[in-house]
């Protein structure tokens, strides 16, 4: 039987602020900005290793996080789906629920 999903639909969830010296799927506008989970995508080879042509690359679960535009870059009244790596995230401490 499968682990549960760290984060399940409607988490709430806060990327990590971060800027490392290597390729990262992690885009620099959404570094440190809050999301909520729309589902989980699957596991997949963390791509910050396996871009490096290593062959030790962990496999972790991606989840769809939808950003409010407004939040990424202080306007706008869409939203923004991204597929992120289990390890790009963290639930948000702020969470208000």
């Amino acid at each position: 039987m499968a682990a549960p999903d760290r984060f399940p639909p409607g988490t709430r969830v806060r990327t990590y602020r971060h800027d490392p010296p290597h390729h990262t799927r992690l885009p620099r506008y959404a570094r440190g900005k809050r999301g909520v989970v729309v589902e989980p995508e699957g596991p997949e080879e963390l791509a910050d290793i396996s871009a490096r042509g290593r062959g030790d690359a962990p496999v972790e679960q991606i989840y769809a996080v939808r950003f409010e535009a407004r939040d990424l870059w202080g306007e706008g009244d869409h939203h923004v789906v991204l597929d992120l790596w289990e390890s790009y995230l963290e639930e948000d401490p702020d969470d208000e629920r």
